[in-house]
């Protein structure tokens, strides 16, 4: 047998093929321990923006509370006004603009999200308002085309939030509104009992704006001629009302003066007044007693801004109540199940109905719509002004609704 030796050329060749084998495998898991590094931090990354678009949701979420709170104090009829909340405690918070109202966050102290910042900055959870190239803030009105325009409906809020988680941000800026509530109003004062006086009141269907002054007129009708109401308003406007809507019989005596679309509506029926304060506001019975709430007892009564169901005896629409206001600045929608007295120095923005009799004493002022079912018959002392305002009514009522509509959102 003849034994062939290798040549001495291939001497250590499978020492070097060995450790080529090594060296790929050694790359290759190099290769698969960066991907697996770089899925991981990719994953973690995602994880962070998913996480911080989270916390600016809940910026909006806090944002939406504080307006429906009444805590921005953003007059719309100032396009410069707007609110900040800051990740601070109250009495910490920056010192910001004279139009602008800081807040400090309503979390809890030591566990904040980050949808805002401590100081002032590109990122402090911001509302304001919606406005135009003319620096107007625009309003929503559904029954108008476009919707979004800036005579009528309710003023839209635009509230800015970024959420940050570590190095990633995300922040979104919403449009929103608060719900409207549309009323159907027969009159600028409605009833359903005789009226046999109305004293020197003025009373006024046309519809008027919802800035116009305490105690005023001025700005008349909303589309027509800016005068106070003493009978020269040209044309029809959409939403002037009877100044005067009676079920029963009126006789205005006096000195009053009543305008609208006709003046007086008087002798209409009896069954054609409302079945009860839902039919004003398009609700189910069940749906107004949850949006009024739970009775108030009128001797504790000190803030009159807001929604406000009066009452003595928790007996729905007995009209056992009486109700005696005396120099109250209100608001809202005040509903008694009973007598209302208007006392010296009352005024209202919003809409008023009460289930028995109405009296003034002194002087009174409405803006928006006032409904008396009535009891007995109706006799006005003293100087009562009632003007409508399709306006007033929603945006008030709105206003204290606590309930948004989103028009818009989008990525900044």
């Amino acid at each position: 047998m003849v034994v062939q030796r290798p040549n001495l050329n291939e001497r250590g060749i499978a020492l070097v093929i060995s450790m080529l084998i090594l060296l790929v495998m050694t790359l290759l898991g190099l290769v698969l321990m960066a991907g697996a590094t770089l899925n991981r931090s990719l994953a973690g990354n995602d994880q962070r923006m998913r996480q911080s678009l989270n916390i600016a949701e809940a910026g909006v979420g806090e944002a939406e509370a504080r307006i429906g709170n009444q805590e921005t104090l953003m007059n719309p009829t100032d396009p410069l006004a707007a609110a900040q909340v800051f990740n601070t405690v109250a009495g910490s918070v920056p010192v910001v603009g004279a139009d602008t109202t800081a807040l400090a966050t309503g979390q809890t102290a030591g566990s904040y999200l980050n949808y805002s910042t401590a100081t002032i900055g590109p990122d402090v959870l911001t509302i304001g308002w919606k406005k135009n190239s003319l620096n107007q803030v625009m309003k929503y009105d559904g029954s108008k085309n476009p919707a979004i325009q800036t005579l009528s409906g309710t003023p839209i809020y635009t509230i800015t939030s970024t959420g940050r988680v570590g190095t990633a941000r995300r922040s979104i800026v919403t449009e929103v509104i608060q719900k409207p509530y549309i009323v159907n109003a027969m009159g600028a004062f409605t009833a359903n009992v005789p009226i046999t006086n109305l004293g020197n009141a003025v009373i006024c269907g046309y519809d008027h704006f919802a800035d116009t002054p305490i105690n005023d007129g001025n700005k008349g009708r909303v589309g027509a001629k800016p005068d106070y109401c003493q009978g020269d308003e040209t044309g029809i406007a959409a939403n002037d009302k009877p100044g005067v809507w009676d079920g029963d019989t009126v006789n205005p005596g006096g000195s009053a003066q009543t305008f609208g679309n006709p003046n007086v509506l008087s002798s209409q029926g009896k069954t054609n007044f409302y079945t009860g304060p839902w039919d004003c506001f398009g609700m189910s019975q069940a749906d107004f007693w949850a949006f009024v709430g739970a009775p108030r007892d009128p001797s504790t009564m000190t803030d009159w801004k807001g929604v406000f169901y009066l009452d003595n005896d928790l007996v729905p629409q007995n009209g056992s109540c009486s109700v005696g206001p005396n120099g109250v600045d209100g608001e809202g929608l005040l509903y008694v199940d009973g007598d209302l007295h208007l006392n010296s120095n009352f005024s209202w923005k919003g809409f008023i109905y009460c289930e028995g009799d109405i009296t003034v004493n002194g002087n009174a002022w409405v803006l928006g719509g006032i409904v008396a079912k009535g009891k007995t018959t109706i006799k006005i002392n003293g100087g009562f002004t009632v003007l409508y305002s399709s306006d007033a009514i929603t945006q008030e009522l709105t206003k204290y609704g606590s309930q948004f509509v989103t028009l818009s959102w989008r990525e900044k």
